[in-house]
């Protein structure tokens, strides 16, 4: 195969490429972290606004 014969046929494949990705892997992903991050913050809100509390009582 000659090498402008590769290069035609892969710029040929390149474009038929389709651009749109994985839509529902990319929505899986974004609620899975919102999720996660949904849980930890539920867990740690008490810790985390003591400590936020404490260190803006120190600055008074």
């Amino acid at each position: 195969m000659h090498t402008s014969t590769l290069l035609s046929l892969l710029r040929r494949r390149w474009h038929q490429r389709d651009e749109r990705g994985d839509v529902p892997g990319w929505v899986l992903v974004t609620v899975m972290t919102i999720s996660i991050g949904v849980a930890l913050w539920s867990l740690a809100q008490p810790q985390l606004v003591g400590i936020l509390q404490s260190a803006l009582n120190s600055v008074k």
